[in-house]
């Protein structure tokens, strides 16, 4: 499966088994926040100052 930007951050943890491992080392930690739910890796990264081609790239690797 492919990541894209306008994936939902929730959706990711539950579809990518080193998922929250990942977005962890890319500083995100609020994985039970309500954003999770509706906010998208574009968004999210947007918000914690994160390069989303290279949050992409470790996602799809």
């Amino acid at each position: 499966m492919k990541f894209k930007k306008t994936d939902i951050i929730a959706d990711v943890l539950k579809k990518h088994k080193k998922g929250e491992e990942i977005l962890s080392k890319f500083g995100f930690h609020c994985f039970s926040c309500p954003c999770a739910i509706m906010e998208t890796l574009e968004e999210a990264c947007a918000v914690h100052e994160v390069d989303i081609d290279e949050l992409l790239k470790a996602l799809n690797a």
